[in-house]
């Protein structure tokens, strides 16, 4: 499969979508040990093997990690030949975390998202993708490539975006591929349509290292890492050397076997446990604190999570999840919010009842979000059955 093919399934399939911890710091106020999650881990596993069952593309093994706002990380368990610590590569499941790094940025007064790019480019010239914000670049709205017309390039030497290949490649620096993709004439003007992925994510990155002084992965270790003991997170571009066929076989749940880089992919290259990845998700639920460290605002948080799509009358094309904030797919109408990845990574968070889940395999987005979604009905009667309130 080319990666053309494979990139345009990833979209083909969001379109479609609708390491406990017991520690003091992670359950200040209640216990969450009288909470049964045995309902939550037969609904997976049924899922995985009814899967398996009519499959030939099986699921070998999964991780899952559920959280709620006032207890923590509540539950973390491995499934089939996985353990729950399993290290994974999680595509497009990284557009959360690197809206995070952004918005810290703004909460500390270097970036204004809804300020035209050129204003913080000026290095870089003037040109037709200056007038674009950030907040326009991680809500697949700002006029520039999306992923299915970027990989569409490697395909079609004549198109005009054979230079924005430069996002899936490990050579180079972020700093580098960002001047390409400034460079390039948007196909369409921002706020007018919003189209999936792409060029937007990587030049957002590149906005982020030059306004800061830091590389990528340093804000990622000063945004996570450390303010919410995440040691496993971190950023590579692994697209060159797997070459889009799937989930990247030489990988092995190895961090020594991925591409070292200062060009790390933007808006797929993280990788990460089940257990740190869910650290973060409390950190949402929380409205931006990871135990007594404020990593994000409130309103940082808040904003998010709000439909920005809606904003221009756009349509994100998916019943399941009409509206597109800064970097969750948004259901108001269930009160849920998710990121899926093409490799299978599933995070949800449900606004109502304040819980979050979030489910990793190494397989494709469609299957991943199967999961999800079968696994969903048991956690609603779990927590709505807990007894769960404030002190």
């Amino acid at each position: 499969m080319s990666i053309r093919a494979w990139l345009l399934t990833v979209c083909t399939v969001i379109t479609a979508l609708g390491c406990a911890d017991d520690s003091d710091d992670e359950t200040p106020e209640h216990s969450h040990e009288e909470i049964d999650f045995t309902r939550f881990d037969v609904a997976l596993q049924k899922a995985i093997d009814d899967h398996n069952a009519s499959s030939p593309n099986k699921i070998a093994g999964a991780s899952a990690a559920v959280v709620h706002e006032q207890l923590g990380v509540v539950h973390t368990k491995g499934y089939g030949e996985f353990k729950e610590d399993r290290l994974y590569l999680i595509a497009s499941s990284s557009k959360i975390l690197s809206v995070g790094v952004l918005m810290r940025l703004a909460d500390e007064g270097k970036l204004d998202i809804d300020a035209p790019i050129g204003e913080y480019l000026e290095a870089w010239g003037d040109t037709k993708a200056s007038k674009i914000t950030v907040a326009q670049l991680v809500s697949n709205s700002s006029g520039l490539p999306s992923l299915t017309e970027v990989s569409g390039a490697g395909t079609d030497a004549s198109s005009p975006f054979v230079s924005n290949l430069c996002q899936y490649s490990e050579a180079g620096s972020l700093e580098d591929c960002g001047k390409v993709l400034y460079e390039t004439d948007p196909p369409r003007a921002p706020d007018t349509m919003f189209a999936y992925g792409g060029s937007q994510w990587q030049l957002a990155g590149a906005v982020a290292e030059l306004v800061s002084g830091e590389s990528w992965a340093s804000l990622v270790d000063s945004t996570y890492r450390e303010p919410c003991d995440v040691p496993t997170l971190g950023y590579t571009n692994q697209f060159g050397k797997s070459g889009g066929r799937g989930y990247p076989a030489f990988f092995q749940a190895k961090k020594e076997n991925l591409p070292e880089t200062d060009n790390p992919s933007i808006e797929g290259g993280a990788f990460v446990t089940v257990g740190d990845y869910a650290k973060l998700l409390v950190m949402h639920l929380r409205g931006g604190t990871c135990g007594d460290n404020r990593v994000l605002s409130e309103e940082a948080t808040t904003r998010m999570q709000k439909d920005r799509v809606a904003s221009y009358d756009g349509s994100t094309g998916n019943a399941n999840a009409p509206g597109y904030g800064l970097g969750f797919w948004i259901n108001e109408a269930n009160q849920t919010v998710t990121d899926p990845g093409a490799y299978g990574s599933f995070p949800l968070l449900d606004l109502k009842r304040r819980y979050g889940v979030f489910i990793a395999i190494e397989l494709t987005s469609e299957v991943g979000t199967k999961l999800g979604m079968a696994v969903k009905p048991s956690l609603d009667a779990i927590f709505d059955e807990a007894d769960i309130h404030e002190d």
